[in-house]
């Protein structure tokens, strides 16, 4: 039984990462919001969230695969996050022939497909990283 209950645990630790992680996403961006985006059908945000989503999770399952207590996945799931922020920073100022946030909200595919790679790229890096 005690597997389950670890199994249940992981799942609601990284639901509610996913949750604050993604809120604080939604933060950062100031020239719209996420779900009243996608509630309009834009495919380039859906695909940021989803790379965010992702990236999140893989980092976690990493930290969960090398972590020996749900405290050491927690510290880890966090950093995780935050540097995903910042890798999402660090996009946007390297983008200087254009504003990553500005062709998300005009619902450019092309910058959504960026995003979610980077996203999901780093969150490998990231997750190989944790040991």
């Amino acid at each position: 039984m005690e597997p389950f209950l670890a199994t249940l645990g992981y799942f609601v630790l990284a639901v509610i990462i996913v949750v604050i992680g993604l809120a604080i996403f939604e933060w950062l961006t100031r020239q719209y919001k996420d779900w009243d985006e996608v509630k309009r059908g834009n495919q380039a945000i859906a695909m940021s969230i989803a790379g965010k989503i992702i990236g999140i999770c893989i980092v976690l399952s990493f930290a969960i695969y090398h972590s020996f207590t749900v405290w050491d996945t927690l510290i880890w799931g966090a950093y995780g996050v935050v540097l995903q922020m910042i890798a999402y920073l660090l996009f946007e100022l390297f983008t200087r022939k254009f504003s990553v946030e500005t062709q998300l909200k005009e619902n450019n595919t092309a910058v959504g497909i960026i995003t979610m790679g980077v996203s999901i790229g780093l969150a490998f890096v990231i997750g190989a990283s944790i040991t």
